[in-house]
């Protein structure tokens, strides 16, 4: 499989571990990024020692926070080779195998830019019958060489939410996946501690969404 495994951790070193290792268990050989985005705890000396006790597993530490979805910019840009990339919060365990050899097959027909959860969203990010369709970042699955044509992934609540209506516009296809069945997601491992960071933008538009603006 041409595919390398991205996780990005933000001062939940106690979630960190529990996603690497859960996901080594069921692929012991696949390639793991893990990425330390500016933490000031412990978590850099746990990547540390993480990476040197699972096998085909990488470090990359980031001196500052620059938020999940400028993260996964950056990494694709600079630090991945691979066709496919899967993207998987610090939040999650996996449980079973046999997800990403599916995902790969899917993605490797003509026109597919991206596999997994796929729900529908408004402009702002939220959930909306009436919006487009994202796949969820926390277990995404997507081929690299579509992501560079396409608006990078940003500091939103819904990191992907431009990339993908344009995606969208272009005619690439999100695939879904029932992803859910071989990984449970903790969710908001990490906003339920720290937040999104948003600032007062975030606050807005959480505000004129439940407006209906």
């Amino acid at each position: 499989m041409d595919i390398t495994t991205v996780i990005i951790n933000y001062q939940t070193p106690d979630l960190l571990e529990v996603a690497a290792r859960s996901f080594r268990n069921v692929y012991p050989e696949q390639p793991l990024l893990l990425v330390d985005n500016g933490s000031k705890d412990y978590s850099p000396s746990l990547i540390d020692k993480l990476e040197g006790e699972l096998p085909h597993t990488k470090s990359l530490t980031l001196e500052k926070n620059i938020y999940h979805g400028p993260a996964m910019d950056l990494i694709l840009k600079n630090y991945i080779s691979s066709k496919f990339v899967f993207f998987l919060d610090s939040d999650t365990e996996t449980h079973k195998k046999g997800f990403l050899e599916q995902m790969q097959d899917i993605a490797q027909n003509n026109g597919v830019y991206a596999v997994g959860e796929v729900i529908t969203v408004n402009e702002r990010g939220f959930k909306n019958e009436d919006g487009i369709e994202v796949i969820l970042t926390p277990y995404l699955f997507l081929k690299r060489k579509y992501y560079a044509e396409l608006p990078p992934f940003i500091h939103h609540g819904q990191p992907t939410i431009h990339n993908f209506k344009e995606a969208h516009k272009k005619g690439l296809k999100l695939e879904p996946f029932p992803i859910s069945d071989y990984i449970h997601h903790h969710w908001r491992g990490t906003a339920d501690r720290f937040g999104y960071g948003l600032g007062l933008k975030g606050k807005l538009d959480f505000f004129l969404n439940k407006l209906g603006l």
